[in-house]
């Protein structure tokens, strides 16, 4: 069996799929692409196919991961190609490797987001942003299953910057980005929370719901504060090629070339 890792994204109008649907969308790509997928066992096999920590629906990503099992051997980067040309555009699988470590899902510790605030100036938001960071504490409600739930939005931010935009095509309108890191913990802490302590501490209310991409998620570097790449640990487990191995790739046998 051979397990193969792959990282796709919602772009677009894409970013209003839910999981359900690109799971069924991911299904039929597999179908379309004869991917030699290994399936559980039991009275309704599915395909094997392990999912992690999905963007919430309405938020674009460029880091979304997932992990497929294979019956047969084949060349991620190939796959990968195939899967790509069989799914909607705005669903785009962009890198593949073949796992060769354990626990991705134990790599995914934190993610960086983007946001952008239509309509708010970059000093407000710069004003709001180091309010928010002095805190010790910003309670947030969020409604769950169970009723409205409270809990610190503050805790789990690891940065967050204002940056200035360039003005819309409208005019002079403008426009400030918010780059988040948070750590992902539980209750998770997702970048509406962090708006919603943005109002609490400061008052920052943008007049148009903002617009969220994921940039990145992998793990943690506490020294640096930035998310490495997940799957770079695969790409370093791979057996090198030998310096023998590329010689005797290019060397060409004497009397190939002669008619």
């Amino acid at each position: 069996m051979q397990r193969i890792r792959l990282r796709y994204t919602k772009r677009g109008r894409l970013r209003f799929t839910s999981h359900r649907d690109f799971q069924r969308a991911f299904e039929r790509a597999l179908r379309r692409s004869e991917v030699p997928m290994a399936y559980s066992a039991g009275f309704t096999p599915h395909p094997k196919v392990s999912y992690a920590n999905a963007a919430p629906t309405g938020t674009g990503s460029e880091a979304e991961y997932l992990e497929i099992a294979l019956t047969e051997a084949r060349d991620p980067g190939t796959l990968r190609e195939l899967l790509d040309a069989s799914m909607p555009e705005g669903l785009d699988v962009i890198d593949a490797v073949e796992a060769r470590t354990s626990g991705l899902a134990d790599r995914l510790t934190a993610s960086v987001w983007e946001m952008r605030l239509d309509g708010v100036a970059v000093q407000d938001a710069e004003k709001a942003v180091a309010a928010f960071l002095v805190a010790e504490t910003v309670e947030v409600q969020r409604r769950a299953k169970n009723g409205m739930r409270t809990f610190d939005a503050r805790a789990a931010v690891a940065g967050l910057e204002a940056l200035d935009s360039q003005p819309d095509r409208s005019g002079d309108r403008p426009c400030a980005i918010l780059r988040l890191v948070v750590r992902h913990v539980t209750p998770a802490v997702r970048p509406d929370d962090v708006l919603s302590g943005l109002r609490a501490v400061a008052d920052l209310t943008p007049p148009v719901p903002a617009a969220v991409t994921r940039l990145a998620q992998g793990l943690f570097d506490e020294e640096s504060g930035t998310v490495t790449d997940p799957l770079a640990p695969d790409r370093e487990a791979a057996p090198a090629v030998s310096t023998a191995d590329q010689a005797a790739a290019a060397t060409v046998p004497e009397g190939a070339g002669s008619a």
